[in-house]
């Protein structure tokens, strides 16, 4: 057994600190405020605030993850809280909708998928050396199968 089988654990939960939630959230956001003031028509204070409450929310649902003892992920905390303050008897229910209501949540894909691209880990890329070449066969034939795929389906119905 090498050294680096013992340093790589694949069954070993990686976790950021709240503090390292909160930053990448403000990166995601401040990059989600250009792109939504730039694809849409809604003024930046209003995508502003928008994203504001988005961001309370989320670190609110992060916060639960946290403290409570109740292991759920942390995505179903985030919805859960955003769902019990949008609910109609909650009161600024219609306040918090009508403010994420100016933020166009496409133009937030974009910098979640940037993030997730660039996040590849040192483990991952070990994973991929350990794999070898056949890997990247399996990769391209993926890749091109889609895409051809994509390429067929829009030929035939558009």
């Amino acid at each position: 057994m090498n050294t680096s089988d013992t340093q790589f654990d694949p069954t070993q939960e990686r976790k950021l600190s709240l503090s390292a939630h909160a930053m990448v959230l403000v990166i995601v956001c401040l990059i989600g405020l250009v792109g939504n003031t730039v694809a849409t028509d809604i003024p930046i204070a209003d995508g502003f605030v928008g994203l504001i409450v988005l961001y309370v929310i989320s670190m609110i649902g992060l916060l639960l993850t946290e403290m409570v003892p109740v292991k759920l992920p942390s995505v179903a905390w985030i919805s859960l809280v955003g769902i019990l303050l949008t609910l109609p008897w909650t009161p600024g229910s219609e306040w918090i909708i009508a403010q994420a209501t100016n933020v166009n949540f496409l133009t937030l894909a974009t910098p979640c998928l940037a993030y997730a691209g660039i996040a590849i880990a040192q483990q991952e890329i070990d994973i991929a050396k350990s794999s070898g070449w056949k890997i990247f066969i399996v990769a391209v034939l993926v890749m091109t199968g889609t895409y051809v795929g994509s390429a067929a389906i829009a030929e035939l119905f558009l």
